[in-house]
C-alpha cells in the first residue's frame, strides 16, 4: 500500500473490515453508504419520526439522532418502534457527546452509537495541563474504566459503534501532548480503538472530522497509515467535513474534503453536514458517491506508477514554482474564466466574472471575485478591457492582437501539447501550454516536448486529462514535474460533462480540491461541454436545498467563476470572501439555525477573510468552532453567547439583539468595514 491508499494513480477501494449495522453491511467493498442526522428535538417523537422518514425516502441508509442525556436516549425506543411500525427498518444511530450513561442506554436500543473521544470521558475546558508519562497512562486507564462498559454492551447487543473524533473538540489532555494537530486527532481515536480491540470488539467505524478540509484530509490519511502499521488492517471510515455551512459553500467544502479521500479509495460511508434540512443533504451525498458506484475505468497501463511521493501527504506544502508574471511562486492561485462558447463577447458578459462597466463614467469596478484571465478561443474583443484583466487566445488570434490603448499587452497565446515546441513565434513574456495527462493515446505518452518548455521563464503549463481518473492522472504528472525539477507554474484545467449544479460543484471541488489540498496548482480553469452549458437554461437545474431550491442558478460564466473562487476558499489557498463555519443543526439546537445563518450572512458577507462560526448549542460551541475568528453560539432558549476565538466575550444575550451585538464585537476588534454602497 502506498502510505495511505491502495493506489496513487487509479481508483481502488481501501480494504476495510466489514461492520454490520442492523441489516446494513459497511466496509469490505460494500457500496459506500449515505447518511444524515435529524434536526428535531429527540423528545418530539412524532416530529423525529416524520423527519427520519423524509430522510429515508430521500435515500438515507442510516439516520443519526442526538441523545445528549438519558431521557433522549430512552426515547429512542419510542422513535424506533414507531418507525418499525410504519415499515421503516433503516438503522438508527445515537449521537453521544458527554454522557456515558446515555450511550449505554442507547446501545441497547439502536443499531449504532457514536461517541466523541474528545468529550466522552475526557474534558474540554481549554486548560493547558502538563502530564508526566505516568500521569498520562493513568488517564488512559481512567478512560478504559469508563469506556469498557459501553464496549461490552455493544458487543452483547450486536450494536455497532463510531469513534468520531472532531478537530475542534480534542480534549485538554490530547491538546496538551499533541497540540491542535491531525496527529492528535488520530491518537484520540486510536486510544479508544485499542481499548475496543482488547475486548475483541471490532464492529467499529471511525471518523476524523474538521471544518478545515486540509486538516480533515491529513487526519484520515494518518489514521489509515497508523491502523495499517499497528494492526495491519483498517476499519471502515465515515467521511465528513464538519460545520461545512450551506449553499454552494457547504457543498464545495464538503466535496473538497470528502471527494479528495474518495478519489483515493478511502471512505465507506459519507455524511454532508449542511445548514439545511437533513433530507437535502442526501442528494449531495449521492452525487459524491455515484462517481464510484459503477465500474470506474482503470488508469492501469496508461499512467506511470508512483513508487514514492516526493512530498508529504500528511502536511500541506505548496509545490515550489517560479513566477511567470502574476502566476506561481508565492502568489495566490489565479482564476481563468472560459468565455469561448460565447459567440460575441460584450462588456456585459464580464459582469458575470466580477467586472462591472459604468457607461456614464466610462470606468470599470472590480469585485473581490474577479477572474484574473479570460479565455476567448479565437475571438479578439472590440472594447477596452479592465486594467487587471488579460486574455488567453489560440496562437493565430494572438498573432493578430494589438496592444491596448494604454500600451499594455493584453493577449497571450495558448499552445496545445507539442505546439509550443514546434511554434516559430512565441510570446516573449507569457505563454500557456496545455498538456494532456496520459489520456492522449495517439501520442503514446510521448512527452519529449516538455524538454523545450521545462523551466522556460515564460511558460505556464495547463494540465488536464480525459481519463476517468483525471485527478490521479494530473497528480502523476505533477509528481513527475517535482521529481524532474520542472518548476513551471501549473494551472488545473477541469471540464464537466454533468448536468445539474450540484453535480458540477461536486465534480470541480473533488478533482481540483484534491490537488490543491496537496499543494498542487497555481490557478483554476473550469469549463463545461456544450451540453452542460445548455442545461443552465433548464428550470430544473437548481441547487438542492430548502433555501436554494427556489433560487435559479446564474449564467454558466458566473457559476464557473464563483465555483472556482469557492474551491480556492475551501482549500484555504485564496481567501476572497467571508467564511462561515455553521453547524448542520440537530435536536440540541436552541434557535432557528438556517434563518439565523442567512441573517448573519446578509450583514457580514462583505468581510473578506473573516471566519464566523454559527453554532446551535454549547455542545457544538467553542470546541467545534475550531479556528473561527468569532463565534455566535446558542447558550439557552432564545439566548446567545458571543466568542472571540475561543474566549467568551458576552454571555446569554437576547437573540433579538444578538446579531447587532455580533456586529459591535466585530467593530470593537477592527474586523468590521462598512459595506459598499451600490448605486
Amino acid at each position: 500500500m502506498q502510505l495511505y491508499t491502495p493506489s496513487l494513480t487509479e481508483y481502488k477501494r481501501l480494504p476495510t473490515r466489514e461492520v454490520r449495522i442492523g441489516d446494513l453491511l459497511l466496509g469490505n467493498f460494500n457500496p459506500i453508504r449515505v447518511q444524515t442526522m435529524t434536526t428535531t428535538d429527540t423528545m418530539d417523537t412524532m416530529g423525529t419520526v416524520e423527519q427520519s422518514i423524509r430522510c429515508i425516502e430521500a435515500g438515507a441508509e442510516l439516520v443519526r439522532i442526538t441523545a445528549p442525556s438519558k431521557k433522549e436516549a430512552e426515547n429512542l425506543l419510542n422513535i424506533k418502534n414507531e418507525l418499525r411500525k410504519r415499515g421503516y427498518h433503516t438503522p438508527l444511530v445515537a449521537d453521544i457527546h458527554f454522557t456515558p450513561n446515555a450511550a449505554e442506554i442507547a446501545a441497547r436500543i439502536v443499531e449504532k452509537v457514536r461517541v466523541n473521544p474528545g468529550n466522552y470521558v475526557d474534558k474540554k475546558k481549554f486548560e493547558q495541563i502538563e502530564y508526566t508519562d505516568v500521569e498520562y497512562l493513568e488517564e488512559i486507564d481512567r478512560i478504559r474504566e469508563k469506556f469498557t462498559p459501553l464496549v461490552r454492551i455493544c458487543k452483547e447487543h450486536g450494536t455497532a459503534m463510531r469513534i468520531g473524533t472532531n478537530h475542534g473538540s480534542l480534549s485538554d489532555r490530547i491538546m496538551s501532548r499533541y497540540g491542535d494537530t491531525a496527529i492528535g486527532m488520530v491518537e484520540s481515536a486510536m486510544e479508544f480503538l485499542r481499548i475496543a480491540r482488547a475486548e475483541s470488539f471490532h464492529q467499529i467505524v471511525l471518523s476524523m472530522k474538521s471544518s478545515n478540509p486540509q486538516v480533515m484530509v491529513q487526519a484520515y490519511r494518518l489514521l489509515v497509515k497508523q491502523m495499517m502499521e499497528e494492526f495491519n488492517e483498517a476499519y471502515p471510515l465515515h467521511l465528513g467535513v464538519t460545520e461545512a455551512g450551506d449553499g454552494e459553500d457547504g457543498r464545495i467544502k464538503s466535496a473538497a474534503g470528502i471527494g479528495t479521500l474518495l478519489e483515493d479509495g478511502i471512505g465507506d460511508t459519507v455524511r454532508v453536514s449542511l445548514t439545511e434540512d437533513p433530507e437535502f443533504e442526501i442528494p449531495v451525498c449521492r452525487d459524491l458517491v455515484k462517481r464510484y458506484s459503477f465500474p470506474v475505468k482503470s488508469n492501469a497501463g496508461k499512467v506511470p506508477a508512483i513508487d514514492q511521493l516526493p512530498y508529504s501527504p500528511f502536511e500541506y506544502q505548496r509545490r515550489t514554482t517560479y513566477a511567470v508574471q502574476n502566476i506561481g511562486d508565492k502568489q495566490v492561485p489565479v482564476v481563468v474564466a472560459d468565455l469561448s462558447h460565447i459567440e460575441k463577447i460584450t462588456p456585459q458578459h464580464l459582469q458575470s466574472i466580477g467586472y462591472h462597466y459604468d457607461e456614464v463614467t466610462d470606468k470599470w469596478s472590480i469585485g473581490d471575485m474577479a477572474a484574473d484571465y479570460v479565455f476567448t478561443g479565437n475571438q479578439l474583443l472590440d472594447f477596452e478591457l479592465p486594467g487587471t484583466l488579460r486574455v488567453i487566445v489560440f496562437p493565430e488570434a494572438w498573432k493578430s492582437s494589438k496592444q491596448s490603448a494604454s500600451g499594455e499587452q493584453k493577449y497571450f497565446p495558448l499552445f496545445m501539447n507539442s505546439g509550443f515546441a514546434e511554434a516559430e513565434t512565441k510570446d516573449a513574456s507569457l505563454n500557456f501550454v496545455m498538456v494532456d495527462c496520459f489520456s492522449d493515446t495517439t501520442s503514446v505518452n510521448d512527452y519529449s516536448y516538455l524538454e523545450s518548455l521545462a523551466n522556460d521563464p515564460s511558460v505556464v503549463i495547463c494540465l488536464s486529462s480525459k481519463n476517468s481518473n483525471a485527478m490521479q492522472s494530473v497528480r502523476a504528472m505533477m509528481v513527475a514535474f517535482i521529481q524532474q525539477k520542472i518548476s513551471n507554474p501549473a494551472l488545473l484545467m477541469t471540464d464537466s460533462h454533468w448536468t445539474t449544479s450540484d453535480e458540477h460543484l461536486i465534480h470541480y471541488a473533488t478533482e481540483c480540491g484534491a490537488l490543491l489540498l496537496d499543494g498542487m496548482g497555481d490557478g483554476l480553469w473550469l469549463s463545461m461541454n456544450q451540453k452542460a452549458i445548455q442545461s443552465f437554461s433548464n428550470p430544473d437545474n437548481q441547487l438542492s436545498g430548502r433555501i436554494y431550491a427556489q433560487t435559479s442558478v446564474a449564467s454558466p460564466e458566473s457559476f464557473l467563476n464563483q465555483t472556482a473562487f469557492g474551491i480556492l476558499q475551501a482549500t484555504r489557498t485564496r481567501i476572497s470572501k467571508t467564511e462561515y463555519i455553521s453547524c448542520p443543526s440537530c435536536g440540541r439546537t436552541l434557535f432557528d439555525l438556517q434563518e439565523t445563518t442567512a441573517k448573519i450572512r446578509s450583514v457580514t458577507n462583505h468581510l473578506k477573510g473573516v471566519k464566523i462560526a454559527i453554532m446551535g448549542c454549547i455542545v457544538n460551541g467553542p470546541g467545534e468552532m475550531a479556528d473561527a475568528d468569532f463565534g455566535y453560539v446558542g447558550s439557552g432558549v432564545g439566548k446567545i453567547t458571543l466568542y472571540k476565538g475561543k474566549e467568551i466575550v458576552k454571555r446569554n444575550i437576547d437573540s433579538e439583539i444578538a446579531v447587532q451585538e455580533l456586529i459591535q464585537l466585530l467593530k470593537d476588534n477592527d474586523a468590521w468595514v462598512e459595506p459598499a454602497v451600490v448605486n
